[in-house]
């Protein structure tokens, strides 16, 4: 691989969905912020939240924590503040060492159970007849005739010396060896009868692990039985689509820009997905009431394809549009990888039975697992899970037992950490590159995920998707910004880096600088 690349160039001006450059400490593990603790107070403030943690049951029995060293490091404090939490909590009797097994916690404390909103009728009525849609792919290149689902295969399917298509982790960093090692401890303690049909909500131990993971690195409050495994964030829509038309839902409100493939997969069951301008500090909430839409599908962890993170104010203003019925379709698209912010906490943990969560390890490993899982408010759970059972039976059973191995063994946390610094490395050859060739160019969200967005605000001389089809004739494959915009917007492309070498991020961009040259508008600098 050639060695890493640093942006030590300009940077590309950006106004309209600023690039937070700060570097600031904190973890993903309970999201935790060392800004929090008074002075000379960090041993205390992080005795005091792993307190509250096992109180209220994001640390159940039994889950590790991390390595002081490590912890240590993402928070930047030393060793020792973590290692003194620690011994308090030891003494206390709340965690205790087991070796090689690491640090876990021995004594939770059960906490209430939220009262429960009556359950809405738990069978499935029959489908109801959706709108009329083209099926067929589009004829020629990806970027001829209209937008249908096939429009992402064809696009997929195109040859390209250089890849820069979005959503794509780096599959090179796949983790083959964790992976082999998972499996074959899984097949030594497999039972004959773990090899029958299983529960189609998925392996009580992946539910299990799921639930952990997610009490420790997204500050959701989950019990195993919530967790219904689905294959991938995909089906999760479908299924959801399916069962909010059946219970009067059938307008669900999307951002915009926002995710195409998404929406395709949601307005195949869904009758309408009125569009959400989206600004810099994620969806407009006043907009959202307007549309009379009583759903969102939201990104507000990192909002795709802009990178806004759904600020604090507008955050309070959407879980009070929540509050007073709303349902809210989280899905938690890149929560895990960022560079430049600290970790934002999931809608589902503050307000868990108006919020429906989506997640899945495709950004994490790979998308070929085919493996997400959805959290649901209690009133749809039954319904979901019947969708689920008539859709497939259930995923497959030996893949979901080896990813609850990796996560309970620690090795899917440490994949992400070697994941950090090699996608952050290709993060900055692209800005490096874009402000090298492209120095008229806005970014969008270069502070975290695997992609960043390009808007050019003077124009590039032709349509973005005649320039992501002029792209792929020269090799380099991009998606065009107005294959996720409804709204009157600039021209753009949205510009994946994860899965891409940095010699060839500056390449890729190099030839977008040609084509745009040769287009007769050159960028102001």
């Amino acid at each position: 691989m050639p060695p890493p690349s640093r942006d030590n160039g300009p940077v590309p001006r950006s106004n309209e969905w600023p690039v937070d450059r700060s570097t600031t400490a904190g973890a993903d593990f309970l999201q935790l912020d060392p800004r929090e603790a008074v002075a000379g107070g960090l041993a205390d403030w992080l005795a005091r939240r792993l307190r509250q943690a096992i109180a209220d049951g994001r640390l159940p029995a039994g889950s590790r924590l991390p390595a002081t060293r490590l912890l240590a490091a993402d928070l930047r404090v030393s060793r020792g503040v973590v290692t003194d939490a620690y011994r308090r909590l030891a003494e206390e009797g709340r965690i205790a060492g087991r070796g090689r097994g690491g640090t876990v916690v021995v004594d939770p404390f059960p906490h209430p159970s939220a009262p429960q909103p009556p359950p809405v009728p738990a069978r499935v009525p029959a489908p109801v007849p959706g709108p009329a849609r083209v099926a067929a792919p589009p004829p020629g290149s990806p970027f001829d005739g209209p937008l249908v689902p096939a429009s992402f295969d064809t696009l997929r399917n195109a040859p390209a010396r250089i890849d820069l298509s979005p959503g794509v982790p780096d599959l090179a960093a796949f983790p083959r060896t964790a992976w082999l090692r998972a499996e074959r401890a899984v097949l030594h303690d497999l039972a004959a009868r773990d090899l029958g049909y299983g529960d189609p909500r998925g392996t009580p131990a992946l539910r299990r692990a799921v639930a952990d993971w997610l009490g420790r690195n997204r500050g959701i409050r989950a019990d195993p039985e919530d967790v219904l495994v689905v294959a991938g964030a995909a089906q999760a829509l479908a299924l959801a689509g399916e069962v909010l038309r059946t219970v009067g839902l059938d307008v669900v409100a999307v951002e915009d820009p926002g995710s195409l493939g998404t929406r395709q997969h949601l307005g195949h069951r869904i009758t309408a997905t009125p569009p959400v301008p989206v600004d810099t500090e994620g969806i407009r909430v006043d907009a959202l009431r307007a549309t009379g839409a009583r759903a969102v599908l939201l990104t507000p962890a990192h909002q795709f394809p802009t990178g806004v993170v759904l600020g604090g104010a507008r955050r309070r203003e959407l879980l009070r549009w929540a509050a007073e019925g709303g349902l809210v379709i989280e899905d938690d698209y890149d929560a895990e990888h960022r560079y430049d912010r600290p970790p934002v906490p999931a809608l589902r943990g503050v307000l868990p039975e108006q919020v429906l969560y989506l997640g899945s390890v495709s950004k994490l490993l790979a998308p070929a697992l085919r493996t997400g899982w959805m959290l649901a408010p209690a009133r749809y759970r039954d319904l979901l899970v019947d969708a689920k059972r008539l859709s497939d039976l259930g995923n497959p059973a030996l893949p979901q037992l080896v990813l609850a191995h990796l996560m309970d063994s620690g090795a899917l946390e440490r994949h992400l950490r070697l994941l950090r610094p090699r996608h952050r490395r290709r993060r900055d050859a692209m800005t490096a590159a874009v402000a090298a060739h492209l120095p008229g160019a806005v970014v969008h969200g270069a502070a975290a995920g695997l992609h960043l967005t390009v808007t050019f605000p003077d124009g590039a001389g032709r349509t973005d998707t005649e320039l992501a089809a002029a792209a792929l004739a020269r090799g380099v494959k991009v998606q065009p910004l107005s294959w996720h915009a409804r709204l009157p917007h600039p021209p753009g492309l949205v510009l994946g880096y994860a899965a891409v070498a940095p010699g060839e991020i500056e390449e890729g961009v190099a030839v977008l600088g040609r084509l745009l040259r040769e287009a007769g508008r050159p960028l102001p600098g």
